[in-house]
């Protein structure tokens, strides 16, 4: 069984989201062999597999139908269009597109119909991968854990954790693209991750499939667990006898 003693020997009690329920945020979880371990997850591809649009632009049209929207002739076009002009590494809100999209083209989205009709298009059915459930339960035995998903669209991530296997009450805190503003692999992603679980980001182990997303938790100093080299499974067996999670 891994080790859980706290290395500063610090605890900071914090909120939930909802305000309520008080909780512990453990800055530094060590091992017997000293390592540091707070471990966040990518979601889509990592914990779960989900099912897109195959048409996504032509989704939102048909549900910005049925909320009374005029869609415009063109709408291919203009859903493929900039129409935000974002810094770098920003996350651009769905909704916010599509009815810049639509404004382009001189069409009104009223009663948050953009909102309401991105919603609608992305709602996928889930799968849980093999090892996620377990990988998830060991890293929360060993120390901190969090979530922290690429998703443009409002809501996705928590009806995807719903209708998965896995118990959202078993992160400590999830960050979203779409909530903190910053997609990964910019450092803001991590850093907003970081200050979730109560850590500095450079102690992170980000456990995810996509080395050119997941894989910027390098540049701010944490260590990064590759699924294409490595898989769910071997992750939480390394943490379950207290080695370090990267291979």
């Amino acid at each position: 069984m891994a080790p859980r003693s706290v290395a500063d020997g610090q605890r900071e009690t914090r909120r939930d989201r909802d305000g309520r329920t008080p909780r512990f945020a453990i800055f530094k979880y060590s091992f017997a062999n000293e390592i540091l371990v707070a471990v966040t997850f990518d979601l889509f591809g990592t914990l779960v597999d989900a099912e897109y649009p195959s048409d996504p632009g032509a989704a939102v049209a048909d549900a910005l139908r049925e909320y009374g929207v005029a869609v415009p002739d063109d709408w291919d076009d203009a859903y493929r269009e900039v129409h935000i002009d974002a810094p770098e590494g920003a996350e651009v809100p769905l909704p916010a597109h599509v009815a810049a999209a639509l404004r382009s083209r001189g069409v009104d989205s009223p009663d948050n119909a953009a909102r309401r009709a991105v919603i609608t298009a992305f709602d996928p059915e889930v799968t849980t991968r093999p090892g996620a459930v377990d990988a998830v339960a060991a890293a929360r035995e060993a120390g901190a854990v969090g979530l922290l998903s690429n998703c443009s669209v409002p809501e996705l991530v928590a009806r995807t954790l719903i209708r998965s296997d896995l118990d959202r009450r078993g992160f400590d805190d999830i960050t979203t693209s779409v909530a903190c503003g910053w997609r990964k692999p910019h450092r803001q992603a991590f850093e907003a991750a970081a200050r979730g679980l109560g850590v500095d980001a450079a102690e992170l182990v980000h456990v995810g499939d996509d080395p050119d997303a997941d894989g910027g938790i390098e540049a701010v100093g944490g260590r990064f667990v590759n699924l294409r080299e490595t898989t769910l499974e071997s992750v939480a067996a390394r943490l379950r006898a207290g080695e370090d999670p990267c291979p």
